[in-house]
């Protein structure tokens, strides 16, 4: 059965106490949180719906930008969930699959835990699934109220909620799976008579018993993936689950994690086996690393970075947009952006590549070829390329393209004056 999915975006995020940024554009590791929830269904629904509202032009750029597959639907005015799905009602008015709904602030909901959401959907016959989840202090959270056949009652509010009911400890998770050709009148008919005075997404549970429909809660067992950021302080939070997360990952499949308490790597970042990630070593964004490489310590690894096998980058090391191949070092004090690096390059101590021109904005590509050398603190002004075999002096300025096996110098004849010292200090 087809699966579309409507990701909820729409909201302030007034305690994030962000002037510039919507709550789910702000970053974990280098990517926002809103692209953790588009990519985690991307591979298996058909269409991505996304909600907005505050910032709705920065969050619909982004998407268009990022992902092909997705969509931006504006609520104007918010006048709560039950209201935002209902502004996809019209893209989806000859639709009869499955909807999954999702929260844009919610990063740490994985993939396979989506999948497992649908399947157990499908299994019960379900008409309309919740996800839920058990916390010993649920405050905050909708509870999930069951029947005694234990299929899903309803969902309470916390402000709504009676003493008896805030007791309950297995709470709404806040995503959702629907067979929308007989879910989606629901949303003609939801009421504003709460505590908020909105329309409730939760009240489609009622709407559905009314309606005869199967009704049914799935337990998520790992609580801390549902998750959600409204705050800085939840978003250092989740920084930190996740990236624990991540590292339990990479040790398992073999990577070494010299000291995981002050190491960073992103989920979207690949490592082969045997490499050595060493102290105080972040690396963001999208990244392959191959066999055997040793990172860091201090290294930083920002994004678009493709490295082969048996790399050396060392340590207080900056590399962005960049491929380096196999058995290449760069030495520690370096920065490697927009570049590409073929197979035995040494790179020295202090060595940058130049990649940006301030006047015109433009970013220009280093490449240095297989077995090339360059000497320490040698600025490579891009574009230019440094073919097969050829050595830069230490100190080199390098702003044209040095041809196979040549060498080149631009430091100054070296002066030495001779008792100069003792001269000075008379």
């Amino acid at each position: 059965m087809d699966i579309k999915a409507v990701i909820l975006a729409a909201g302030k995020g007034t305690r994030m106490k962000s002037v510039t940024t919507p709550k789910v554009l702000h970053e974990i590791m280098g990517k926002t949180l809103l692209g953790y929830v588009l990519d985690n269904v991307k591979n298996f629904v058909s269409e991505e719906f996304v909600i907005v509202g505050h910032h709705a032009d920065e969050v619909e750029n982004f998407v268009k930008t990022n992902y092909d597959n997705a969509k931006t639907v504006l609520q104007s005015p918010q006048l709560g969930t039950g209201h935002a799905v209902s502004m996809v009602c019209p893209q989806l008015e000859n639709y009869d699959g499955l909807v999954l709904i999702l929260c844009g602030d919610t990063p740490l909901v994985r993939e396979e835990t989506l999948k497992e959401f649908v399947n157990f959907h499908k299994s019960k016959g379900s008409d309309i699934t919740v996800m839920s989840t058990i916390f010993d202090n649920p405050y905050g959270y909708g509870r999930i109220i069951r029947e005694n056949d234990d299929s899903l009652k309803c969902i309470v509010e916390e402000k709504d909620a009676n003493s008896v009911q805030k007791a309950v400890k297995e709470v709404n998770a806040g995503i959702y799976c629907l067979n929308w050709g007989k879910v989606k009148l629901a949303f003609g008919e939801l009421k504003t008579n709460n505590a908020q005075g909105e329309y409730y997404l939760t009240d489609i549970i009622s709407w559905g018993k009314a309606q005869k429909l199967s009704v049914n809660a799935y337990i998520l067992e790992n609580n801390d993936e549902i998750f959600g950021i409204n705050s800085r302080l939840n978003l250092a939070q989740a920084t930190k689950m996740m990236n624990r997360r991540n590292l339990e990952k990479y040790m398992t499949e073999g990577v070494t994690i010299v000291d995981p308490e002050s190491t960073w790597i992103s989920e979207d970042t690949t490592i082969g086996q045997d490499t050595i990630i060493y102290p105080a070593t972040y690396i963001e964004g999208k990244n392959t690393i191959g066999k055997n490489c040793k990172i860091g310590p201090c290294a930083h690894l920002r994004g678009g970075v493709e490295v082969l096998d048996n790399v050396k980058i060392g340590n207080f090391v900056e590399v962005k947009k960049a491929k380096i191949s196999s058995n290449t070092n760069v030495g520690h004090l370096s920065y490697i952006g927009d570049a590409e690096l073929g197979e035995r390059v040494n790179i020295g101590a202090g060595t940058i590549t130049a990649n940006y021109n301030p006047l015109t904005k433009v970013k220009s590509k280093t490449i240095l070829k297989d077995d090339v050398k360059i000497g320490s603190n040698s600025v490579l002004v891009a574009p230019v390329t440094v073919d097969e075999g050829a050595n830069v002096g230490a100190g080199g300025i390098i702003t044209k393209n040095v041809p196979s096996w040549a060498l080149a110098i631009t430091r100054s004849p070296l002066k030495v004056l001779e008792c100069w010292v003792k001269r000075a200090a008379k």
